[in-house]
């Protein structure tokens, strides 16, 4: 497959629920009660119930690795978190994830990601490279 710089490779858009996030914590362990108890997040002046960062950052991959299947090696990838994304209890949160090509060299492609929660940019400089 061939890439060119600007080429739109995924986009997706991912509902999160306050289940989505208690089932993240039991895989990966993160029991913060930042991210299930309302009253935990107001009292240290949250604006709610967050996901856990790592999940958004895992969901924004994901939609790479389901476009390019599985002969794709990821060697590198990074964000920046810049915005929490707030669960709301009753109707969730949707994060919408846009994957487009940033640069292209002969071995690799560097794939960036817009990644939003409410209009709201959550990571930025978020990029991975591809092996080719």
């Amino acid at each position: 497959m061939s890439y060119t710089v600007g080429d739109v490779i995924a986009e997706r858009t991912i509902h999160l629920t306050r289940e989505s996030l208690v089932r993240y914590a039991g895989a990966s362990g993160d029991f913060n009660p930042i991210h299930y108890r309302d009253e935990i997040a107001a009292s240290v002046g949250l604006p709610g119930v967050l996901a856990h960062g790592m999940l958004t950052m895992g969901l924004a991959s994901s939609v790479v690795v389901a476009a390019l299947g599985d002969s794709s090696k990821i060697t590198d990838y990074g964000v920046r978190f810049t915005r929490p994304v707030v669960v709301d209890p009753d109707n969730g949160a949707d994060v919408s994830v846009l994957a487009k090509v940033g640069a292209v060299d002969e071995q690799s492609v560097r794939i960036d990601l817009t990644v939003k929660h409410a209009d709201t940019t959550v990571l930025v400089k978020a990029q991975l490279r591809v092996v080719l």
